[in-house]
């Protein structure tokens, strides 16, 4: 098998967080900031199934992040004292801006999702949305709605 990183991805956004949080917390773990992920129309069928009290993953670009650079592999975190690896902390500043937050759906409208816990600022790009599936819920003698 041939391992080849040499391909190029393409993203396109399917929708914005919106906002109006003056401050807005660090991770989506300490976060109770509210907030909408607004999809785009051409998505919108894709919300269904999704209930205001579950919480979902949302995939984000962290649009606002500096170009990466290799002297910031190794980065010190506000709330730590030594110097860590880039892929140990939750830094926006990463070879792919890619973010990942925890979010509780607290209602759901046509193309809008209102939710709590946002760790994003007005005007993120959402890449993806998916469950938040606990190990309770994937139990081994499910076979899954396919792969």
């Amino acid at each position: 098998m041939k391992n080849d990183h040499a391909g190029t991805v393409t993203m396109k956004p399917i929708g914005v967080l919106r906002t109006a949080a003056a401050v807005i917390p660090r991770h989506w773990s300490v976060s109770r900031t509210p907030g909408t992920v607004v999809i785009d129309g051409e998505y919108a069928a894709g919300l269904n199934g999704i209930k205001a009290g579950q919480k979902i993953v949302v995939l984000f670009w962290f649009h606002r992040s500096p170009e990466f650079s290799l002297s910031n592999l190794r980065q010190t975190p506000p709330h730590r004292q030594e110097r860590v690896g880039v892929f140990s902390i939750c830094s926006p500043l990463r070879p792919n801006p890619i973010g990942l937050s925890v979010l509780t759906v607290r209602a759901i409208h046509q193309d809008k999702i209102e939710v709590e816990g946002i760790d994003m600022l007005d005007g993120t790009p959402i890449l993806d949305i998916k469950p938040y599936i606990t190990e309770k819920e994937n139990r081994s003698d499910d076979p899954g709605e396919g792969a």
